[in-house]
């Protein structure tokens, strides 16, 4: 990141990629995840995929959305904090999973 002039940006990195990949394991034991971290138009992305199965019935689906956003608090504090956007949804193909996203503005 210092080769970027980020290296102001080291701790919220550390903190997002350590949050989603420790909430996303915790939903996905024993499977892959995948991360992504990306420099541009002047922001950070970091992006992990995880391989949690589509849940077929709404509420289902609801409550396990809800308990991934309640387990994310702290990264939404540092993500608000930095002014930067955060969230997570149904991966799109060829994904399979659950993708959760940080952006973080340089």
């Amino acid at each position: 990141m210092p080769a970027y002039g980020l290296r102001s940006h080291a701790w919220p990195v550390t903190h997002a990629v350590t949050e989603l990949i420790a909430v996303n394991a915790a939903l996905t034991p024993g499977r892959e995840l995948y991360l992504s971290l990306r420099h541009r138009d002047s922001a950070l992305r970091i992006v992990v995929w995880d391989q949690h199965p589509r849940h077929a019935d709404p509420d289902t689906r609801a409550l396990c959305e809800a308990r991934r956003s309640t387990a994310l608090w702290l990264l939404a504090a540092v993500v608000d904090d930095w002014g930067g956007e955060w969230g997570s949804g149904e991966a799109r193909p060829p994904q399979q999973g659950v993708k959760s996203w940080v952006l973080l503005p340089q």
